[in-house]
């Protein structure tokens, strides 16, 4: 009986340090292991929000570059027709170049077949001499709103005197100007609606 003792006490022993193991232990493990991932996740997290606030202050910084690009484009393709604007455009381009005459018959904008934008075809006539068409096309090309000329004539103005018509030195130049808005709904009825603007000068 003595014997077999020390063999219970030790298989009691075993059993107790196994019990405490899967009791104390292996739970303690569990919760290293949780907590471990726990921690990268949190790391990652905060990689990420570095990033985030690195990216933010670059916008930041970049802001007001940003909004002088915008307002630029804003410039050249505004949301609406602003026929009264573009007018005075070419009219000032006309009065630099210093042509004799000048007249502006803008078209109905119409929406892309994308639907992002409008363009107005607008008919364009200049005459003078050949100095002053060059430096009207010059201002045309350099307008701070976006245009394209899509058809564009050039011949001899003629002067009417008593009913008859007598070539001059003078040159005529007439163009097809494309001008664009991002109002799709730039037509009849839209909101503001067209406007149709024409002016001569001399």
């Amino acid at each position: 009986m003595n014997r077999r003792a020390p063999i219970v006490a030790g298989v009691i022993a075993v059993a107790v340090a196994l019990l405490a193991v899967f009791l104390l232990v292996l739970p303690k493990m569990s919760d290293v292991t949780t907590t471990e991932e726990e921690l990268q996740t949190a790391e990652d997290q905060e990689v990420a929000l570095a990033a985030q606030l690195d990216a933010l202050e670059d916008a930041q910084a970049a802001a007001p570059e940003t909004e002088q690009e915008i307002a630029a484009i804003d410039a050249q393709v505004p949301p609406t027709a602003e026929l009264p604007s573009l007018f005075l455009l070419l009219q000032g381009a006309a009065d630099r170049s210093a042509v004799d005459f000048f007249s502006f018959t803008p078209g109905t904008p119409a929406p892309n077949a994308g639907g992002t934008y409008s363009s107005i075809a607008s008919q364009v006539t200049v005459s003078g001499g050949y100095f002053a068409i060059d430096e009207f096309l010059f201002l045309l090309e350099t307008l701070p709103r976006a245009a394209k000329v899509t058809t564009l004539a050039v011949g001899q103005s003629g002067a009417s005197t008593g009913g008859t018509t007598t070539s001059t030195s003078n040159l005529q130049l007439q163009v097809t100007v494309e001008f664009y808005t991002t109002d799709v709904s730039a037509g009849p009825g839209s909101i503001p609606g067209p406007s149709e603007i024409s002016g001569t000068g001399a």
